[in-house]
């Protein structure tokens, strides 16, 4: 029983690190509303090597529609400057000597249609690996049953591994619905 107890629990703890990326992956769809996470794409040049921006730069919105990227050193504001152009994320960034500013545009309808079409994309990835996690956990449980599992304890473990995946897919629909409503949201 401790075997099906394991695989039961492999298949959550996985299901649960779907459900985390589905989380990082949606932060990344930009909504209209600035956030530092639009601008994770972005690498820059720091004395020769390619490194995220998030390290060489403090990256804050100071309202809805700006964030505000203040380098660590001041020799850093031309080379991220380009690197955000270069990132081709649809940003005109803003050097005024100090900080680096960026307007976040307002997003059109088909922008935001493009958007939840993106957003629906990355949630349908998150339930096919959450399927799939089910699939494996399912085989090793009639493996189990193979080397002398009772058949009603693999049935009750089939079970319980159908209502992780029912949960955590309807998880998975919840995040989709939340982030479809921000996007469309004007």
């Amino acid at each position: 029983m401790s075997d099906v107890n394991s695989v039961i629990d492999q298949a959550k703890s996985l299901m649960e690190k779907s459900i985390a990326h589905l989380e990082v992956e949606l932060s990344k769809v930009r909504a209209g509303k600035a956030n530092p996470a639009m601008l994770e794409p972005v690498q820059v040049d720091y004395y020769g090597s390619r490194v995220p921006l998030s390290q060489v730069a403090n990256v804050n919105t100071q309202d809805a529609r700006t964030i505000v990227i203040q380098p660590w050193e001041k020799s850093m504001l031309t080379p991220i400057e380009k690197a955000i152009q270069a990132a081709n994320l649809g940003f005109n960034p803003q050097n005024d000597g100090v900080i680096i500013r960026i307007i976040v545009p307002p997003l059109t309808e088909e922008r935001r249609k493009d958007l939840v079409k993106t957003a629906k994309s990355v949630g349908e990835d998150a339930k096919v690996g959450i399927r799939n996690i089910r699939k494996e956990a399912m085989e090793k449980v009639k493996g189990l049953q193979k080397t002398g599992l009772p058949e009603d304890e693999a049935k009750s473990a089939e079970t319980k591994i159908q209502q992780l995946t029912d949960g955590f897919v309807q998880k998975c629909d919840k995040h989709l619905e939340q982030k479809e409503k921000e996007i469309l949201t004007v």
